[in-house]
């Protein structure tokens, strides 16, 4: 890594510092195993993400679409910028690595990558709580829909933030300061 890079690189907090010498990687080591982790984790997100943008893209073609209440489509309409936002945040990682690749700046591109998977697990949250708001309105109009969909956001809220912090929380040791 150059000098440069080293400056600009944030220092390690003390859990990864502890993580750091207890695996005994150096700083490019480490970069290319985080850089590796965050791919295999936006593997299923990406996937996902186009399944659901190919099929909200599909539903303004079918004949019912044609039906549906200005206030619906205004929200299909907002599902599907949450779907194309969502989409280029999970996606954005791969060409951000391929224009930086070989500029020795992969601890950055991690923590830049991060940012962008974290987004676009945000819209991801979006565009399904405004396909499923959607869709529940279009299939039952009843008053419960808002209810319903808030139980399934305080659903994907509990599983993909609360549990992980819980976690994070419960089980992360740091080691003590040596004493003097």
């Amino acid at each position: 890594m150059a000098d440069s890079d080293v400056a600009e690189a944030r220092p390690a907090t003390r859990r990864e510092g502890a993580e750091h010498a207890q695996r005994e990687e150096s700083e490019a080591e480490r970069a290319d195993r985080r850089w590796n982790e965050l791919m295999q984790e936006i593997r299923v997100a990406q996937t996902g993400v186009q399944i659901l943008f190919g099929f909200l893209l599909s539903v303004a073609f079918t004949p019912a679409f044609g039906h549906l209440s200005h206030t619906n489509r205004l929200i299909y309409i907002t599902t599907v910028v949450l779907g194309a936002t969502a989409t280029g945040a999970l996606i954005a990682p791969v060409p951000f690595h391929r224009l930086i690749s070989g500029r020795s700046i992969k601890a950055q591109a991690v923590r830049w990558a991060a940012r962008l998977i974290f987004l676009g697990l945000a819209l991801l949250v979006a565009t399904l709580t405004s396909a499923l708001f959607l869709i529940l309105r279009v299939a039952t109009h009843d008053g419960f829909v808002p209810w319903l969909v808030g139980s399934v956001v305080a659903w994907y809220l509990a599983c993909w933030v609360a549990l992980p912090l819980w976690a994070r929380h419960r089980y992360t040791t740091v080691p003590e300061e040596p004493a003097g």
